[in-house]
């Protein structure tokens, strides 16, 4: 079925169920946005990046937790039956990937976005790429747990998808990166989605894993240049050169 179906059948909370989600994601929210923007702050490969990114994921994760239960969901097929998402969702990643890649080509010619690319992006050049892999996969499904979890199942279902991400996307603001901004409120609208198709989280976690992954492979290459060439007017120094 399309990203517009809505599940047949979703779980529904008790209304003591939608008390608690509701208080604990609004302070894991705040929380949560705050320590993305110390994430972003810090030096690329850094102890310090590792540590704060891993404490945005464990936020995430904790947050969609304690809000009370999860659901993986379930996606119909025009035949009518309901199956676990897995290839399906997989292909939408792969697909969201092709779209971003056509997108940054484009947005290499914008001075404003290449630049706001290229600081992102060296945190998945400069890094350990297994380290880089681990935290991009960890923070991917702490994200889906909280945002198209926790969240989600907290909101009013006629406003869940604009709302959650509303939210997905001023957790990104502290970062004062624009092209994360813009990707959270492209991505998110599309996890939402996918969330009200499957009344679950599986399906856009699976999304966003094969995105994050495919991004990390084969964009650093693109923007590579911009931060490993001298400034304009800048001059090398030699090898062994002493600073005065």
């Amino acid at each position: 079925m399309s990203l517009m179906h809505r599940a047949p059948v979703e779980p529904r909370d008790s209304r003591q169920v939608r008390i608690r989600r509701r208080r604990v994601v609004t302070g894991v929210a705040v929380l949560g946005a705050g320590l993305l923007g110390r994430s972003m702050s810090s030096p690329p490969g850094s102890t310090k990046f590792i540590v704060t990114t891993l404490a945005v994921a464990a936020t995430w994760t904790a947050g969609g937790v304690l809000s009370g239960p999860l659901h993986l969901g379930r996606i119909q097929h025009r035949d009518e039956t309901l199956r676990r998402p897995v290839i399906i969702p997989v292909a939408t990643g792969a697909g969201a990937f092709g779209v971003f890649y056509g997108c940054a080509l484009v947005a290499r010619r914008v001075p404003l976005l290449d630049h706001a690319l290229s600081r992102v992006l060296r945190f998945a050049d400069e890094g350990s790429t297994p380290m880089v892999a681990l935290t991009a996969c960890a923070n991917g499904v702490a994200e889906e747990v909280f945002f198209r979890g926790a969240l989600y199942s907290a909101l009013d279902d006629r406003h869940a998808v604009l709302t959650s991400t509303a939210v997905y996307t001023l957790a990104t603001v502290p970062t004062r990166n624009p092209a994360l901004v813009l990707a959270a409120g492209a991505m998110g609208t599309l996890f939402a989605l996918q969330r009200r198709a499957s009344g679950g989280i599986q399906a856009p976690a699976l999304t966003h894993l094969t995105w994050s992954l495919l991004m990390l492979r084969f964009l650093p290459p693109l923007f590579r240049s911009a931060w490993k060439e001298p400034a304009a007017g800048t001059a090398r120094l030699p090898k062994g050169a002493r600073h005065g």
